[in-house]
């Protein structure tokens, strides 16, 4: 406390000379001093800011961040999310001509990244968890693509070249020798679905 009054009081001798005789020595003094109201306070302010310059700096407050992001294999994990999610699925809808659906499992990255670059222009490939597929087709032409709403799918959003998207995923399937097991679950065109034999005879 005694540096702190010594540190107002070499403050004051250069802005306000006057005012030194208010700030109590740290050493005893025969007379008394008398303050008014308002200067008490405006001594304490400055006490209390000298004080700042001081005391010892407070210890950081450990904070973390959280990252909120979609999640893998076509969910998300936030309410935000989900909305945009089925947002973006209802805008691919309603360009699109047709969508198809196959199996989702058992296809890396690597493998899915080689796949949507050899689909034609317009198609859209996309994995979607079956609720929020369910929500994007209320209202629309696509409701009964629900009854394909089974286990892990991929859609293709195709807004013209049905015969090229279904070449390409022919081609993958024989490449990466997965035709027995990925053959295509179906597929829906005007409101109507199509099984896997009536996607194929679209496509030609």
């Amino acid at each position: 406390l005694i540096h702190c009054v010594e540190l107002v009081r070499l403050l004051l001798s250069t802005t306000q000379p006057r005012l030194l005789h208010f700030i109590p020595s740290p050493h005893p003094t025969p007379h008394p001093i008398n303050l008014t109201m308002k200067q008490s306070f405006l001594l304490l302010g400055l006490v209390a800011t000298a004080s700042a310059f001081t005391s010892p700096a407070p210890r950081p407050v450990a904070t973390s961040n959280t990252a909120l992001f979609g999640g893998a294999r076509g969910g998300a994990t936030t309410l935000e999310g989900k909305k945009a999610r089925v947002a973006t699925v209802k805008e691919l809808l309603d360009k699109s001509e047709m969508v198809i659906t196959v199996p989702a499992g058992g296809i890396t990255v690597s493998q899915a990244q080689s796949l949507r670059r050899s689909l034609p222009q317009g198609t859209t490939m996309m994995v979607v968890k079956n609720k929020l597929m369910s929500r994007a087709i209320e209202g629309t032409t696509y409701e009964p693509v629900g009854e394909m709403l089974k286990g892990a799918n991929m859609w293709f959003f195709i807004e013209e070249d049905i015969g090229g998207t279904v070449k390409s995923w022919n081609s993958f399937v024989k490449d990466s020798g997965k035709r027995e097991t990925h053959t295509i679950l179906g597929g829906n065109i005007e409101g109507t679905n199509y099984d896997s034999k009536g996607v194929e005879a679209i496509s030609k």
